[in-house]
C-alpha cells in the first residue's frame, strides 16, 4: 500500500477540478486514507460518488466528517466481513494443501527406506549450480545474505533507492517558540552533569520483564471502577459537587451523574450510541445519553464524565451540562536555576530506522551524524528498532536472529555517540519484534554493553515520565493519536482532533484513557493502573504517532509529534527541543515561553 500524502490528494484534486476550504482538509483526508485503510484514487472516488447524491457539497471539514460517518464507516465494516470470510475460505485451502504435501512427504519417507546406500535419499538433493534445489524444498529456507556488520549494518542488503534519493534533507518543517537566532548546539560538554531519572524512582517504576496473560476480567473491572472513583473525586472537588446520584434512578429534577463513556454496540462511537456506565457506587449500571442540548462537548469510549440533566424515567439521561475534566499540577522543583545557565537541548526520533524496503540503517546513520554534528545533551530514541511490520521481517528474509540485529543497532548508537558524550535513552515499541509484546511495556535489556557506555544510557518502559535537570518530560511509543482519532466524536468545540486528544490524555492523566483498546494493544491493566498513568502534567509530552509531525501548547503542557524517522521507502522526520529554564514562578503552567521547539526531515 502506498503512502497517502496532502501532495498526492492536491494532486487528484486538480484533476477532478474539485475546489476545497484549506490545508486542513487534506490533513483530515489524509487520516481517513490511514484509519480506513484507502488509496489517494480511491478516498477521491467515494467522495466524487458521495457529492453527486448531495447537490451543491463543498468539501469543507464538516462534509468531509458527514463524508466519514454516511461511507467510510459504512464501507470498513463490510471490508472486514468480507475479509473474514477470506481468510476463513484461505484457512481451508491451506489445510486441503498441508494434506496433499503431508501425503507426498510420507510416499518420500516409504521409499527412502527401500533405497539403497548408493542411490542415497532423494529428500536433501545437493545444491549446485547444476543441480538447483526445487522452489517448494527451498522456500522454508529462502533468504538473504543480509549480514548486518557494526560498521554497516548490511553491507549485502541494497539501500533503498527513493531514500537515497529524497529531497528536503534538514528542511525545518514545523517550528515552535522563540527560532529567530536559536543555536541548535549542545553545550560545551554535552552530557555531562546532566541527571536523567524515572520521576517515580526506580522501586516505583516498570524496570523489568513481569509475567502477563494472567489477568481476570474482574481484575479488569476493579481497575476501570477504582478509576472512575478517583477521577470523579477530583471532579467532586474542583467543581465543589456536593454528591453524585444513580445513573438509573427516576428522578424529576437534574441530577450530577459520574461515570464512563461507553458505546451501545462494537462499532465506532456516534451520538447516537453513546452510552454512561457508573461505579459500584452509583449502581453500576448503564444508561443512554441524549446529547442534543449540550452546545460543546467531546466524548470517546473510556472517559470518565461528570454530567447534568434529567432522567425523569430511568432509562435515557438528557444531558444539559457537561463538566471538563482537569489536569494535574506540574512538576515543581526546590532546585535554585542559574538565570545564565546554558540551555537544554535535547533530539527526539521515532523508528522506523530503516526504509520498509531495505534493512539498511542508512536513516539511522544519517541521525548519527545529526548527532554528532549538533551535540544535543540528550537523546530520546523511541522503537521500533526492530520493526514487526518491515517486509522483509514480514516475508522471514533475515538471517541473524532479531535480539542480534537490535544489539548491533544499539552498540552502533552508542560507539557513534561517544564523541559527543550525551545521554541516550531507549523507549521500546509494541512493534520490536523481538521485546514484550505487552501494555506497559517494559524497558529493553543490555546484558553485553560495558560499565563505560551505561553510564550515558538509560533504559525505561514505555510510557514513562522522565525528570531531566528540573524537566519533565512523558514519552510513549504506542500511536495514541491514531488508535483514538476514530473514536472520538465532538460538537462545537473549535479546536483540531489532535488538541482534543491530547488534553483528554493530560485531563484522564493516564498515557492511554482509550477503553476498550485498539486490536493491537494488549493491556495489562494491573500493571496499567501503576504504571500507565501520569503522576504530574509533563512539562513536555512526546506522542510519535504515523499522523502528521506538529508541536502544540495544550493546557500548558508542549506535545510534540515528531513523525518517525522513515515513512515508508522514503525518509521521515525527527523534532529537536531546546528548553530554557527559568527560576520557578507563580504561574507555573506557562512552559511554553521557555521552550524551542523544531520537527526537521532526515
Amino acid at each position: 500500500m502506498s503512502l497517502v500524502t496532502t501532495e498526492s490528494l492536491k494532486a487528484e484534486l486538480e484533476i477532478f477540478d474539485i475546489p476545497y476550504q484549506d490545508d486542513s482538509v487534506l490533513d483530515k483526508m489524509v487520516e481517513q486514507c490511514i484509519c480506513n485503510r484507502l488509496q489517494t484514487s480511491e478516498i477521491l472516488h467515494e467522495w466524487v460518488a458521495y457529492s453527486a447524491t448531495k447537490q451543491g457539497v463543498k468539501l469543507t471539514m464538516d462534509t468531509l466528517e458527514q463524508f466519514e460517518h454516511e461511507v467510510l464507516n459504512k464501507k470498513s465494516k463490510s471490508r472486514k466481513t468480507s475479509r473474514k470470510e477470506e481468510a476463513s475460505s484461505r484457512m481451508r485451502d491451506i489445510s486441503r494443501m498441508d494434506d496433499l504435501i503431508k501425503a507426498e512427504e510420507e510416499e518420500e519417507d516409504l521409499l527412502d527406506s527401500y533405497s539403497t546406500p548408493a542411490k542415497g535419499s532423494q529428500k536433501r538433493p545437493l545444491t549446485t549450480p547444476e543441480h538447483p534445489r526445487s522452489k517448494r524444498t527451498a522456500a522454508p529456507m529462502a533468504s538473504p545474505s543480509i549480514l548486518l556488520s557494526p560498521a554497516s549494518f548490511s553491507p549485502n542488503a541494497t539501500p533503498s533507492q527513493k531514500y537515497s534519493q529524497r529531497g528536503g534533507k534538514g528542511e525545518v518543517v514545523v517550528t515552535f517558540g522563540a527560532v529567530q537566532g536559536t543555536r541548535w548546539v549542545g553545550r560545551k560538554d554535552p552530557g555531562a552533569g546532566v541527571q536523567v531519572e524515572i520521576l517515580e524512582g526506580p522501586e516505583d517504576s516498570l524496570n523489568s520483564s513481569y509475567k502477563y496473560m494472567f489477568q481476570r476480567l474482574r481484575d479488569v473491572r476493579n481497575v476501570l471502577t477504582e478509576k472512575i472513583e478517583e477521577l470523579g473525586e477530583g471532579l467532586r472537588t474542583h467543581f465543589s459537587i456536593e454528591e453524585f446520584s444513580p445513573v438509573s434512578l427516576p428522578a424529576q429534577d437534574s441530577i450530577t451523574v459520574l461515570g464512563q463513556i461507553c458505546c451501545d454496540s462494537n462499532g465506532k462511537l456516534n451520538a447516537q450510541s453513546v452510552l454512561l456506565e457508573a461505579g459500584p457506587e452509583q449502581g453500576g449500571q448503564q444508561v443512554p445519553v441524549d446529547l442534543s442540548e449540550l452546545k460543546e462537548y467531546s466524548l470517546f469510549p473510556g472517559q470518565v464524565v461528570v454530567m447534568e440533566g434529567m432522567n425523569t424515567t430511568g432509562r435515557k439521561l438528557v444531558a444539559s451540562k457537561f463538566y471538563e475534566a482537569v489536569p494535574l499540577p506540574f512538576y515543581s522543583s526546590e532546585m535554585k536555576m542559574e538565570t545564565d545557565e546554558e540551555p537544554l537541548n535535547v533530539l527526539v526520533a521515532c523508528g522506523p530506522y530503516t526504509p520498509s524496503d531495505s534493512l539498511t540503517f542508512d536513516p539511522l546513520l544519517d541521525l548519527i551524524n545529526v548527532i554528532v554534528r549538533d551535540r544535543p545533551d540528550v537523546c530520546l530514541l523511541l522503537g521500533p528498532f526492530v520493526d514487526s511490520k518491515h517486509e522483509q521481517i514480514e516475508k522471514a528474509q533475515v538471517t541473524e536472529t532479531f535480539e542480534n540485529i537490535f544489539t548491533r543497532c544499539i552498540e552502533s548508537i552508542v560507539d557513534g555517540t561517544r564523541s559527543v558524550g550525551c545521554q541516550l535513552v531507549f523507549v521500546p515499541s509494541q512493534r520490536d519484534i523481538h521485546h514484550h509484546f505487552i501494555y506497559p511495556q517494559p524497558p529493553f535489556s543490555l546484558p553485553h554493553i560495558n560499565k563505560e557506555q551505561a553510564q550515558r544510557v538509560t533504559l525505561v518502559p514505555d510510557p514513562c515520565t522522565l525528570l531531566i535537570d528540573g524537566v519533565t518530560i512523558g514519552l510513549t511509543s504506542t500511536d495514541i493519536l491514531i488508535h483514538m482519532g476514530p473514536e472520538e466524536i465532538s460538537c462545537g468545540t473549535g479546536s483540531d482532533k489532535f488538541s482534543r486528544i491530547l488534553k483528554h490524555m493530560l485531563t484522564q492523566r493516564s498515557y492511554y484513557p482509550l477503553y476498550p483498546p485498539a486490536d493491537e494493544v494488549n493491556m495489562d491493566y494491573e500493571k496499567f493502573q501503576s504504571f500507565g498513568q501520569m503522576p504530574l502534567t509533563p512539562d513536555v509530552l512526546v506522542v510519535p504517532s504515523e499522523m502528521r509531525y506538529f508541536v502544540k501548547d495544550v493546557v500548558g503542557c508542549v506535545c510534540v509529534n515528531p513523525g518517525r524517522l522513515t515513512k515508508g521507502q522514503v525518509g521521515g522526520t525527527y523534532g529537536r527541543l531546546l528548553i530554557q529554564r527559568s527560576p520557578q514562578s507563580e504561574d507555573r503552567k506557562r512552559v511554553s515561553p521557555c521552550l524551542t521547539a523544531q520537527v526537521v526531515k532526515i
